[in-house]
């Protein structure tokens, strides 16, 4: 892809989600935390990975 096109994505996803948090905070919180339990669920899961190759 072309820089041009990367970097108009780039900025435009970041005045998203400042437009997002600004004026929907409760929904931008709602994906936030969202997104850390799916992040937390899958280090758990490599954790008890890693534990079950160990034992």
């Amino acid at each position: 892809m072309p820089i041009l096109v990367k970097k108009v994505l780039l900025w435009g996803s970041v005045a998203f989600l400042i437009y997002f948090m600004a004026f929907r905070p409760d929904g931008a919180a709602q994906l936030f935390k969202g997104i850390g339990t799916a992040l937390m669920a899958m280090a758990q899961g490599l954790g008890d990975f890693l534990t079950s190759l160990m034992t």
